[in-house]
């Protein structure tokens, strides 16, 4: 006995069924009567959606195996841990180092406390701790 052949799959572009639906619309007018949606004045930056706060930093060496690590430490307690991450983030992309969130506290490798400072500063935090 001959075992069943292997089925083939098309490979050959067939039309989307979607293609027809970009006509859809095409023949719906807008009703002239409909109101203006808000405008932003020119210029104005937008509001920023959390109110930073202020955090900490610290240099801390221990258990590291004598490396010095920037800790960003106490942040506002209504800040989600995805705005913290999304700040270490930047913070490490500003610093041009690693570092890792434990805990609520960024801890940024290397000592560079003033480029961590200006990062956070851009971000509207208020900076206190390592001058």
């Amino acid at each position: 006995m001959r075992p069943e052949p292997k089925k083939r799959l098309d490979t050959h572009a067939a039309p989307s069924p979607l293609t027809g639906l970009s006509d859809a619309f095409a023949g719906v007018a807008l009703p002239a009567d409909l109101p203006a949606g808000p405008v932003a004045p020119p210029g104005e930056a937008p509001t920023p959606l959390w109110k930073m706060g202020r955090v900490v930093l610290r240099r801390e060496r221990a258990h590291r195996g004598g490396k010095t690590v920037v800790v960003i430490d106490d942040f506002a307690t209504h800040l989600p841990l995805s705005v913290i991450a999304a700040v270490a983030k930047r913070v490490r992309a500003a610093c041009g180092c690693g570092g890792t969130v434990k805990d609520r506290r960024v801890e940024i490798q290397g000592d560079q406390p003033d480029k961590v400072r200006a990062a956070l500063e851009a971000e509207g935090f208020q900076v206190a701790g390592v001058k």
